[in-house]
């Protein structure tokens, strides 16, 4: 119990200043745009761009490299979706925002890894985001990049959905909020009649 309640807590985690590659516990920094070939980009915005979350997600795949590439996403924010993980986070999803640039990763996952990401999102569907301007710190601009996207409406604040502050944005037009006040907040929505 008292894990669950770190993991709610601490969401979305720690997260790199730049690319990096993950393989297993081992977070190292990620200079050059390593070969790519077969794997399709994934953006990663919430836990899915922490190592610590990576670690517990893709156990089971330890020696396998995850290449996640510092990137800026226009027109997007991360805000709070109306529902709770299953360890008793409230998580992120993206919203549109004209103006805003929501900084994120793109990871390059293998096939077998993009599942096991997916196992873990049973609140999330995949989906292509298209056309989009997102621009990556090494390597070529994105026009469109895969997503997990959460099933659940957003939670909401005075009619807006609400941003995480752990997660800044520039241009962000939305309030924000911390973990503790959001899950304040949606546990006082759903006790409201």
């Amino acid at each position: 119990m008292r894990e669950r309640l770190r993991l709610a807590n601490a969401y979305p985690y720690a997260i790199p200043q730049g690319s990096f590659v993950q393989v297993g516990e081992r977070t190292a920094a990620l200079t050059d745009v390593p070969d790519l070939t077969g794997r399709r980009p994934l953006l990663a915005y919430g836990s899915n761009a922490a190592p610590e979350a990576l670690v517990r997600k893709l156990a089971a795949e330890p020696a396998v490299p995850l290449p996640l590439i510092r990137a800026e996403l226009a027109d997007f924010d991360a805000v709070y979706s109306d529902h709770l993980s299953p360890y008793g986070a409230v998580p992120a999803t993206l919203h549109p925002s004209p103006g805003t640039i929501l900084p994120a990763f793109v990871a390059y996952p293998t096939e077998r890894q993009r599942r096991r990401l997916a196992a873990t999102e049973p609140n999330y569907e995949e989906r292509r985001l298209g056309p989009v301007e997102c621009r990556l710190e090494l390597g070529e601009p994105l026009d469109e990049v895969d997503a997990f996207i959460s099933r659940h409406d957003f939670l909401e604040l005075d009619g807006s959905p609400v941003a995480l502050a752990a997660l800044p944005a520039r241009g962000r037009r939305f309030p924000e909020l911390d973990q503790t006040a959001a899950k304040r907040l949606r546990a006082k929505r759903a006790s409201s009649p």
